[in-house]
């Protein structure tokens, strides 16, 4: 037996990966060789190579897709953002601020359930039913006090006792949150119905922003 006859199916598919153009020096072999398929009979190698090509082709449409749809959302966030950083501008009290703050997350940032929490009254806010005022040393405030602590973001399902604080009676309505810690100012909750709107590593880029904004657009009627 010759030491070609003693290859094996794995030395020479070594050797094949090794020497990638071999059969371009005889394609008559190339086309006689077939590649089974998954379901069906068996393809030539052309042929499997056309659909392997195809299937590549169809993936990459599709994440193209998927990246042009993602660019296209966070455009029309850095606009929403940059809408309510310029609306907070124009405030001239902090009661408008925050005023302005729930509509946007509202209607801009389409939130089922807005809710803030300030640590310290804002004088015009008496009856507002989405704002609550908390004394900063509160213990119903022990939830929050790490994410207070480093002021990240945090999005996802929260604690039934973070629920509890933010949404009151209608925490029951509330499916998954995007919570803005405002550390030595308060809390921003938006609350959606749908578990899966805000979700454990989304991107938080934009909430930081506007927390930002918001922060320094309250400290301009500190005081």
């Amino acid at each position: 037996m010759s030491d070609i006859e003693k290859l094996g199916a794995h030395e020479v598919a070594a050797w094949l990966r090794r020497h990638p153009t071999f059969l371009r020096q005889f394609p008559d072999l190339a086309l006689s060789l077939v590649v089974p398929r998954d379901e069906g009979p068996t393809a030539s190698l052309a042929s499997y190579q056309l659909d392997v090509l195809r299937d590549k082709n169809r993936e990459l449409s599709k994440r193209l897709n998927e990246l042009f749809a993602n660019a296209q959302e966070n455009e029309r966030l850095v606009v929403r953002t940059h809408q309510l950083t310029l609306a907070l501008l124009k405030q001239n009290s902090a009661a408008d601020t925050l005023r302005a703050t729930a509509a946007s997350l509202e209607e801009d940032f389409n939130g089922d359930l807005v809710r803030i929490v300030s640590f310290k009254p804002v004088p015009g806010l008496e009856e507002a039913a989405w704002l609550q005022v908390v004394e900063p040393g509160s213990a119903s405030l022990a939830p929050f006090r790490d994410c207070l602590a480093d002021g990240e973001p945090l999005c996802g399902r929260l604690q039934p006792e973070k629920n509890a604080l933010l949404y009151g009676a209608r925490a029951g309505e509330v499916a998954s949150s995007a919570l803005l810690p405002l550390p030595g100012i308060g809390l921003v909750a938006v609350g959606s119905r749908d578990g899966n709107r805000f979700y454990p590593g989304m991107g938080t880029l934009f909430l930081r922003m506007m927390g930002e904004a918001l922060a320094t657009a309250l400290r301009r009627f500190d005081g």
